[in-house]
């Protein structure tokens, strides 16, 4: 029975991302684009913002000791809570890793998951996870990882001057960070899974690029994964100048 409500609950948290996508955006030329192409767009520019709020949030900005030491960061803009007796989350984000030359492309991937217990409501999440270690980016590269199983996941220190603690150096590989909007309080990602986005990926790319391929700088960005990819460029040469 509980399973059965799972597959209902994480379908109904799916609709709206579907409907989400039939609407238009401007690319980087300047020229109007449609569908899942326009979805993958917008999911980048709202990855950006949602980066740079965070950071713009005295009480709750990532501290550049977490920053700095980074080997990729995923980002979920409106990931959707939800649950009646089961709770559950589905989202859809971007990642992008460190390479020789900077930052990668963007990678898409679907996040998937839930727990169960009494839980009546519904909330966005706009979420920021931070790869830590060589361990956490090789788990995200294997484009099948499973948070809590696979990765150590844990609620990441917040604030420009706390000084953060050993026990994230030690033990997490992902530390995560979250803007609510809703009824819920804190965010269990424990068993989410993280798959590439087949459909956003060809949708972007006009291919379906291997998600290792990507995160590993083998693929180029488009002009239109910019603002984004500045965002991530900004915060995390901050933390690292700050950090010299």
């Amino acid at each position: 029975m509980k399973k059965l409500a799972m597959v209902v609950l994480i379908a109904g948290l799916a609709v709206p991302v579907a409907f989400a996508q039939k609407h238009t955006t401007v690319d980087a030329q300047g020229q109007a684009v449609s569908g899942a192409r326009a979805g993958a767009i917008d999911r980048l520019q709202s990855a950006g913002k949602d980066l740079q709020q965070l950071m713009n949030a005295p009480d709750s900005a990532i501290p550049s000791e977490v920053l700095e030491s980074a080997k990729c960061v995923a980002i979920v803009p409106s990931m959707i809570k939800g649950g009646f007796i089961v709770g559950g989350q589905h989202g859809r984000g971007v990642a992008t890793c460190r390479t020789d030359h900077g930052w990668s492309a963007p990678a898409f991937f679907t996040m998937t998951g839930g727990t169960f217990g009494l839980q009546i409501g519904a909330e966005a999440v706009d979420l920021v996870m931070v790869i830590q270690n060589d361990k956490g980016m090789e788990h995200l590269l294997s484009s099948n990882f499973k948070l809590g199983a696979e990765g150590a996941v844990a609620a990441g220190p917040v604030g420009r001057e706390a000084q953060a603690s050993t026990d994230w150096k030690l033990r997490a590989e992902v530390l995560t960070y979250s803007r609510t909007r809703g009824l819920f309080a804190g965010l269990d990602l424990s068993g989410a899974a993280i798959r590439p986005d087949e459909d956003s990926t060809v949708a972007f790319y006009g291919s379906n690029y291997n998600f290792r391929n990507v995160l590993t700088g083998e693929v180029q960005a488009p002009a239109d994964a910019e603002s984004f990819l500045a965002s991530v460029r900004q915060n995390f040469t901050h933390a690292k100048n700050s950090g010299d």
